[in-house]
């Protein structure tokens, strides 16, 4: 987490602050932007499968426009006018994978009124990336095609969060390009964080999931096993077979000792 502020330059200086970042993962604040700051991300981790860079700006981002550097010129990333949509990620490939600069060019404004141009940004694998060009959408990981038997036993290994459940309600947002299932819980296997959360009302446990409006998610009934990453806090749906028939694979795989990992059924 970086937090910087405009406010502490020398006001007669043309230098440009400048501020490394080490995590494939964080945040950086800064207020009363001036000027322009310059943003490298140096993930500690040498390497190169981190290529793809996703930044979401946050409700409130005023007073700067962010801007990808490549061979020597600047690409526009994010205009301060798109902070103010609600769950707007762009994403875009690094060229140079160990070292991605960013630069964030303050607004013009006549007033020291206090703006805060803030972002979070993550460092994505490519494996699952279609294009190397600039991407404008939710997030390039969601993929919409079904996981074939070895992409569902990797996936109940190595994702953010694992819970068996159905779908209450799929909702859908043309203008960010996404789509929310509402997922009623019957049981959390794994999540890094709380987003399936028990209510205080009823007791039930549930929480949404997100993916891209291209993949045409629909209500089904019956109970299916939810899989996925989380990005920017939120959940993006991965593989989501019905229990069932992930039930007949993984016993399947088991028998043959084919199994990534042991999955705890009972």
């Amino acid at each position: 987490v970086f937090l910087g502020s405009g406010l502490s330059w020398e006001p007669r200086s043309r230098a440009v602050e400048q501020v490394h970042l080490r995590c494939t993962e964080g945040s950086l604040e800064w207020m009363y932007p001036a000027r322009a700051l310059r943003v490298v991300l140096e993930p500690n981790l040498a390497s190169a499968q981190h290529t793809t860079v996703c930044i979401k700006p946050a409700s409130d981002f005023q007073g700067a426009s962010i801007y990808v550097e490549h061979a020597g010129q600047l690409h526009l990333v994010v205009r301060e006018a798109e902070g103010a949509r609600p769950h707007h990620v762009s994403c875009f490939s690094a060229h140079t994978p160990q070292r991605v600069a960013l630069f964030l060019q303050a607004s013009p404004q006549r007033d020291i009124s206090r703006r805060t141009a803030s972002f979070q940004y993550e460092l994505l694998s490519n494996k699952s990336t279609a294009s190397p060009n600039f991407k404008k959408m939710a997030l390039v990981e969601a993929m919409c095609r079904p996981c074939d038997n070895m992409e569902l036993l990797m996936a109940i290994c190595s994702s953010d969060f694992v819970v068996k459940g159905s779908i209450r309600s799929v909702s859908h947002d043309s203008e960010n390009h996404m789509s929310q299932v509402d997922v009623r819980v019957q049981r959390v296997y794994r999540q890094k964080n709380r987003i399936f959360q028990q209510e205080e009302g009823n007791g039930e446990w549930r929480g949404p999931i997100r993916t891209l409006l291209q993949c045409k998610v629909k209500k089904g009934g019956g109970d299916f096993l939810f899989t996925g990453n989380e990005h920017f806090g939120e959940a993006w749906l991965g593989c989501a077979p019905r229990f069932k028939d992930f039930m007949l694979v993984y016993q399947a795989a088991r028998e043959r000792g084919a199994n990534p990992c042991e999955f705890e059924l009972n």
